[in-house]
C-alpha cells in the first residue's frame, strides 16, 4: 500500500483536478504497470494500491479514490466481495468500482455488477482503451465493454432459469423510459438510443437519467442489472 498522492493540484490542459485511481490486485507486476500507465497521464494519478480485497476495502474508505481497478481472484475477501463493501458503504458514494478479470466470461462478474460494480475489462485490455475507461466511469457516462457485459449477464441469467424478481420501483417508469432501459441493457449508447426511437440525443439521455434516479442505479452498469433482473432485457 502507499500513502496517498498530492491531488490538489490540477490538470494545466483542463484546469480541473485529476482523477484519482486505486488499484487492487495480488501481482506486483499488475500493480507497478497500471501505476506506470495511470501516471502517465496528466488528468490521472494513482493514489493507493492494495494486494488483497481486506486491503482493497480499508483504502478506498481511506483514500475515497474516483475509480478502483479491482482483481477479482485475491487472498482474503476476494474481489467480488470487496466491491460489495464499497459500494455498500455511503461515503464512497462517488466512488467507482472496475472490475479487472482474465476470462471473458467469469461466474463472478455478474456478482460484481449486481453488487454495484460500474463495469469490467479484461486484462488483456489495450492501455488506451483501459485509459478511456477510467475516464468513462468516473464520469458516470458509460457501461464498459457493453459487448462483453452483455454475453456474460445474459449467460448467467440464462443459468438461473431467467426467473425475474421485478424492482420494487419499476412501477415508477413510464413506457418509454422502460423502453430506454431496454436498449441500455442492449449496451446501447445514448446516441444509438436516440437514433432508434427518432428523438435527440439529450431526451435519451433524459430519460437514462430519470430511470436511474427512479431505480436507484448507481450508473448505466447497474441499470443493465436491474433490466435483466425484472424481465425488460433478454
Amino acid at each position: 500500500m502507499t500513502g496517498r498522492a498530492d491531488t490538489t493540484a490540477t490538470d494545466p490542459s483542463s484546469g480541473r483536478a485529476p482523477i484519482t485511481v486505486l488499484v487492487a490486485d495480488d501481482q506486483d507486476l499488475v500493480r507497478v504497470g497500471l501505476r506506470a500507465l495511470v501516471d502517465s497521464e496528466p488528468d490521472l494519478v494513482m493514489v493507493g494500491e492494495a494486494r488483497d480485497g481486506l486491503a482493497a476495502v480499508a483504502e478506498a474508505v481511506r483514500l475515497k479514490p474516483d475509480v478502483v481497478l479491482m482483481d477479482i481472484r485475491m487472498p482474503g475477501i476476494d474481489g467480488l466481495e470487496a466491491t460489495r463493501r464499497i459500494c455498500a458503504d455511503e461515503d464512497l458514494a462517488g466512488t467507482r468500482v472496475v472490475v479487472l478479470t482474465t476470462f471473458e466470461i467469469d461466474e463472478y462478474v455478474f456478482e460484481s455488477l449486481r453488487h454495484g460494480a460500474s463495469g469490467f475489462l479484461l486484462k488483456d485490455t489495450s492501455p488506451p482503451d483501459l485509459l478511456r475507461a477510467i475516464r468513462l466511469v468516473a464520469a458516470g457516462d458509460a457501461l464498459l465493454s457493453p459487448s462483453v457485459t452483455r454475453r456474460v449477464v445474459e449467460e448467467f441469467a440464462a443459468r438461473a432459469g431467467r426467473t425475474t424478481t421485478p424492482h420494487p420501483y419499476l412501477h415508477t417508469l413510464t413506457d418509454r423510459e422502460r423502453e430506454v432501459v431496454a436498449l441500455v441493457a442492449q449496451g446501447l449508447s445514448n446516441q444509438e438510443i436516440a437514433e432508434q426511437l427518432f428523438v435527440s440525443p439529450a431526451t435519451a439521455r433524459t430519460h437514462v437519467s430519470r430511470a436511474m434516479i427512479k431505480l436507484g442505479a448507481r450508473d448505466r452498469a447497474q441499470l443493465v442489472v436491474f433490466a435483466y433482473q425484472s424481465g425488460l432485457a433478454g
